[in-house]
Parts: structure tokens; sequence; C-alpha cells
């Protein structure tokens, strides 16, 4: 329940950082009327089932698995880029659910993550100085001036590329090729010739021993759901805030809830969680979970007023802090953000992100993350939750199925040199499918070290 009435408009009274400037204001307010009248993207009733697995979450009885596109593209809507992030998000859930013999609650970057904040408003090249390019859903990346002027219709087409690719992912979730008996059909070619992909044909193996055992028993997929169908969600930031107005819907019933319908998850970015701006009052009114990522300047101070804002009533699975501190920095910075929060008897999600804190520039200057630090940042994570007596709960990665070469490192040993062979990002630097198993692994072990304790 909200401490203070709240309203879907009401953000508007508040400074908005991170909006874009539309030249014509009249057209955006014609497009979000158009919005309004649309059906939501998802329901409240997957928001509250999404909002008790997450409460599980926080108590240490499973895992949350975030992972997808930093920014998705208007570009690839054929299905391909979607079917792959499901496919290597399946794959790692499965590494991680037999290592940890918890469920796993699965939340894609996906669906709606078209808007990215900028460093600045305006970019200049050779002289000449345009807005900034801020996703697919506010302008395009090219570098002209019809490209990078805000266009308000882009808002409906991300409505509709973000109801396409949630009909393919429920279809896929639902309809078979989720289905545990297809453990071994999941795995790309690229990911097969790897060492991960014959460590995860050795785990599907003994899965199918297990399989073949319960068939054996009378547990089959045509009689057990759970075998057959997966529960996805998505989730993307809550950045432009007047397309997240036009798709906030009332609950049912009379609980008097409002919910964000343009997906199941929102998060707060870090250049957006001041306390007295216009992202915390939307999102503070909300009944979806919440992600807030907390980055290296976040005060413990600044931690609990945050939490205060967006959780009064302290309610389990309600907020997921994200940790994106940087390899070698988390270690100091974490441990006091972590205690004061236990103290304080705040039931969150302590969920890690070992991204963000670690983009570099490679010496042929493409923007990468070297896999090394990607892995140090986790273990580091898990360490310092171990040490506090709290749950490490969940990762949230930038990735693709894809056989793309943006992170340097991992199995595959990729260095500057691959790097723009198949560099395809909208965005910022992704692991690969390989990679992304490869780092599922490394939690798993993690996580069973946790269960033996």
């Amino acid at each position: 329940m909200n401490v203070t009435p709240w309203h879907p408009t009401l953000w508007r009274q508040k400074p908005a950082r991170q909006m874009p400037a539309y030249p014509d204001p009249a057209r955006l307010d014609a497009v979000c009327a158009q919005l309004k009248q649309f059906p939501p993207l998802i329901f409240d009733g997957e928001v509250r089932a999404l909002r008790q697995q997450l409460a599980e979450v926080a108590a240490g009885r499973a895992f949350l698995l975030q992972g997808g596109d930093c920014a998705e593209s208007f570009d690839t809507l054929d299905g391909e880029s979607a079917r792959e992030t499901f496919r290597v998000m399946l794959q790692m859930a499965v590494v991680l659910t037999y290592a940890a013999a918890r469920p796993v609650v699965k939340v894609g970057r996906i669906a709606g993550q078209y808007a990215k904040p900028r460093s600045a408003d305006t970019e200049t090249q050779a002289g000449v100085t345009l807005p900034s390019y801020r996703g697919d859903i506010v302008n395009g990346a090219a570098f002209t001036p019809q490209d990078r002027a805000p266009q308000p219709e882009r808002l409906l087409r991300a409505y509709s590329a973000s109801a396409a690719t949630l009909n393919l992912l429920r279809a896929l979730a639902q309809g078979g090729f989720a289905d545990l008996h297809q453990l071994h059909a999941w795995t790309t070619d690229f990911v097969r010739a790897s060492p991960q992909g014959q460590r995860y044909a050795e785990l599907a193996g003994r899965i199918g021993e297990t399989l073949a055992f319960m068939a054996a028993c009378g547990f089959t997929s045509d009689n057990t759901p759970q075998l057959r169908e997966v529960t996805f969600y998505t989730s993307h930031e809550a950045l432009l805030l007047p397309y997240e107005e036009a798709l906030t819907r009332p609950g049912e019933g009379a609980g008097g809830d409002w919910f964000g319908a343009s997906a199941h998850m929102l998060w707060l970015g870090e250049r957006t969680r001041q306390l007295d701006g216009a992202h915390i009052d939307y999102l503070r009114g909300i009944a979806n979970p919440v992600g807030v990522k907390i980055g290296p300047t976040a005060t413990p101070a600044d931690v609990l007023a945050l939490l205060e804002a967006l959780d009064p009533a302290r309610e389990a699975g309600r907020v997921v802090l994200i940790t994106r501190m940087g390899a070698g920095k988390l270690p100091t910075l974490l441990p006091p953000l972590v205690r004061a929060v236990r103290d304080a008897g705040r039931p969150v999600v302590w969920s890690c992100d070992p991204m963000h804190g670690n983009t570099v520039t490679s010496a042929n200057g493409y923007k990468t993350r070297d896999f090394a630090n990607v892995v140090q940042e986790v273990r580091e994570f898990f360490a310092v939750h171990a040490a506090e007596g709290t749950v490490a709960g969940g990762l949230h990665v930038e990735l693709t199925g894809q056989d793309v070469t943006e992170c340097r490192g991992g199995g595959q040993n990729l260095g500057d040199a691959q790097l723009q062979e198949r560099y395809t990002t909208a965005c910022d630097p992704r692991l690969n499918g390989s990679q992304s198993l490869e780092l599922a692994f490394l939690v798993a072990d993690l996580l069973k070290q946790r269960r033996g304790q």
C-alpha cells in the first residue's frame, strides 16, 4: 500500500532526468493517448506471482537470473535474437537449478528494453552537434538531423515490437521448446564445440537419466507440466516515463493498486535514482517488483532512503538491489551497504550486475568487458554475502545466445583482434552463449558451496 496518494501522472511534478526534448509535445501527447487505449502487455496476476517468487529469492529459497540485451533494436524483430536469448537463459537456469537444488526465477531484459540513458544530451561529430541517441523508442542511431530528432511515433513501434516479442516468448515457454527433454537441442553449434558445451552435455546426460527414471515412475511431459513448461518474465529500465505512464493500469480487485503494464519488473538506473526525481515518484506507486541499480557512489544512507521511498511497507519481493561496483572495488564498497540493509530489517533481493562496472575500451577502439573481471566481481559478491550472513540472491547480466565477439576472454579466449569479427550490439558489449554458460557454471559452483554450508 502507498503511504501517500498516487496517480500515474504525478511524476510530471518532479524533475525528470534523462528525458528527450520532443520538438512537438502535442504529437507526443497524441501518441500517449493512443497507447492508453491499447491492451496491457502483461497482467497484474503475473506481477503478483513474480513478487511471490522474488520473496522466495530474498529468503534464500530461490535464485534470480536476469539477462538479455543492453538495448533492443527495431532491426532485430525476426525472432532470432529473442529465441537465442531465451535459449541460453534456459541453459543457464538448468545449470543453476541443478547445482542449487532451488528454483531459478527467470527474468529477461527483453520485450521493452528500447530506451538507454546517456551521459550527455548531445553528441558532436565533425563540428556538427545533434541530440544523443537514446534508444530506438526515442530516435535513430544514424548521425543525421532526421534520425536524431526524437519521434513520438516510435513509442507505438516499441509497443508493437514488445507485443510481438512477448508473443514469441510465451509460445517458447509454453509450447514445448522449454521441455526438459530438449536439453541437448538447446545447444547451438558454436557452444557445443566449446569446453562449456561439453560440460553442459555431461550435465544434460545426467538429467536425461533422471528423466528416464521419472518416466518409468509415471512422470512424463504429458502429465507433468513442470517438465515441459517454464515461467519467463520480462523487464526493462523504466526510463521513458511518458511511455510508462501511458501503459499504467489499475489492478484487478479492491486493493486499489496500480501496475506498470509494460513489463513484469521495472528497474531504476544509476542516473535516475534521485530521491526528489520523477522516476522514483513513478515507481513508488506501481505494484510491480522494482530493481534499483546501486553503483560505487551509493552510501548506506542513500540505499536506506531509496528503500523507504520505494518500499515503506517492507514487503519481501518488492525491491531488488542490483549492485554494479566493478571488480576489485566491490569488497570495500558493498559490505557497509549490506550491513545497513540487514540491520534495518529490509527483506530485499541482492543481485549482482558484474557488467556495468567493468566496461573498458580496447586498443582498437571497441567498448568491451573482460570476462575475468566479470568473474572476479561475481566471486567477490558471493564472498561478501557469505561473510555478512546475507543472501547472494541473483545475477543480472547483459548477454545474448548468439555467437558475438564483444567481450574479451572466456573459454574462447577472445582478444582485441577478434572483437571486430561479430560486434553487433546496439549499445554495450554482451556475453555470448559460450561465455554466458561458462558464467553459469561458475555461479553454480558458488551456489553449491552455499548449499553445503
